[in-house]
């Protein structure tokens, strides 16, 4: 079951809303999923349904909430244009100063580990630098990776790319990821573009997913959860 909480955020007091789901089961962990640049939207939800499943508490964070409450946009490219330039106002420390209240919330009751998808996997990245108490992170098709690929990080983290991704050359981003942090595990998927975590995409293989789904849980597993 999906419930909507209000936390506050660790960077200004801001009151956030995010969506939090229970543990099927006994509780393994705390999982903090991000959003595509498409905020809140069905496929966000499935994640979070899907995790909680596999025995966390989840909390996916509503990062647009200061430029417009509860924000979703379809994935068109309109709605593509709308969350490009929603997530270029709302800057990066909000988001982080959001991950971090979520982080906080989670971590009393066991480690806690971030997932973020798209704009989430750029989020994720600078999580792993920026946020403390976080466990490990797993960063699926982020385009600023690249461009932040030489942060100190904080945390381990895994990287998943899509070979046929228009958008993010996997190639160039691999090369930055392992020249700044060579133990780092960046994941070419060889028959899938962007966003193949969501179902139903052309260009999504479902292999593709479920194996960037299992070395995630892996991960996580091999940094604390149960």
């Amino acid at each position: 079951m999906t419930d909507l909480i209000t936390l506050e955020s660790a960077l200004d007091g801001f009151d956030f809303t995010a969506l939090h789901a229970a543990p099927a089961g006994p509780r393994k962990g705390g999982v903090v999923v991000l959003q595509e640049i498409f905020g809140l939207d069905h496929h966000v939800r499935a994640d979070v349904a899907r995790w909680a499943a596999l025995g966390f508490e989840v909390l996916a964070p509503s990062l647009f909430d200061r430029e417009e409450r509860g924000f979703t946009a379809e994935h068109t490219a309109d709605g593509l244009a709308k969350g490009v330039a929603t997530a270029a106002a709302n800057g990066f420390d909000n988001p982080i100063g959001d991950i971090q209240a979520c982080i906080d919330h989670l971590k009393a009751r066991g480690p806690v580990f971030v997932v973020g998808y798209c704009y989430g996997g750029s989020i994720a990245w600078m999580a792993a630098s920026r946020c403390t108490g976080l466990a490990a992170a797993s960063s699926y098709y982020g385009s600023m990776v690249q461009r932040f690929a030489a942060l100190p990080l904080a945390a381990p983290v895994i990287v998943h790319l899509g070979r046929n991704d228009h958008h993010i050359p996997a190639d160039a981003v691999e090369g930055a990821v392992l020249a700044a942090h060579p133990d780092v595990a960046v994941h070419v998927y060889e028959n899938s573009g962007h966003g193949f975590n969501n179902a139903g995409r052309d260009d999504a293989d479902p292999a593709d997913a479920q194996l960037a789904r299992e070395r995630t849980l892996a991960l996580f597993e091999a940094h604390g959860a149960i």
